[in-house]
């Protein structure tokens, strides 16, 4: 019974694994096609960024959603070609959560945002850059992402080094991160049912965080 456990736990993973690699291929390619144009606002992450409706949550027909599940820094450096070529008029960028997860120390994470920042300057000059901060994870009432309760630790230091990396840059960091966290520093439980990705009241909290620099 044990190995049958084990073999069907497996057999569930690797299931998985090939559904997201599935989706992340329709998504990405997706991106590839669709146009960003000089007046656009681009969202750009994770699945925490593709998991919303933003242009519905702020009534912005000029909002792109260009976040893809389990993206990590590295992905998004390989994909920024369609969004850099249409110039977008503003940027907000959520990216590392599964870059520590992966083990990834906050350094490297910053590393690499440092390096997405410096091929909007150099190539978009005109696109304005927010950098968020990385959300809490909860792994006190949620056991479905060990990994990323695993390494929240890390979380905080990266926060710190992003916004040092945006004052030395002139860039706007924004902390989304001090409106999701409950008093213990873990993402509330009022907003997520896995203990890292959100509900929609968390999003309607991240959105109220924003709203001062969408416009």
């Amino acid at each position: 019974m044990k190995r049958i456990a084990i073999l069907a736990l497996a057999l569930f993973i690797a299931g998985t694994a090939c559904a997201q690699a599935v989706y992340r291929e329709q998504r990405r390619t997706l991106f590839e096609l669709l146009p960003v144009r000089s007046s656009d606002i681009v969202f750009l992450g994770n699945s925490i960024t593709d998991g919303c409706e933003w242009d519905e949550l702020f009534d912005n027909r000029h909002i792109k959603n260009r976040g893809i599940c389990s993206d990590r820094t590295t992905d998004v450096l390989g994909r920024l070609d369609p969004i850099i070529e249409g110039h977008p008029k503003r940027l907000f960028l959520m990216i590392g959560i599964n870059d520590l997860a992966g083990g990834a120390t906050p350094e490297e994470v910053v590393a690499n945002i440092a390096r997405i920042i410096d091929r909007f300057r150099a190539e978009s000059r005109w696109t304005r850059i927010f950098i968020q901060s990385i959300l809490p994870v909860n792994g006190r009432d949620f056991d479905a992402y060990k990994s990323h309760y695993a390494h929240a630790d890390r979380i905080v230091p990266t926060n710190e080094l992003l916004q040092a990396l945006c004052a030395e840059r002139g860039i706007t960091y924004i902390d989304v991160w001090s409106a999701m966290a409950d008093e213990e520093g873990l993402l509330d439980k009022r907003y997520t049912n896995d203990g890292l990705h959100l509900l929609g009241e968390g999003y309607l909290v991240w959105r109220d965080v924003l709203k001062p620099y969408v416009k």
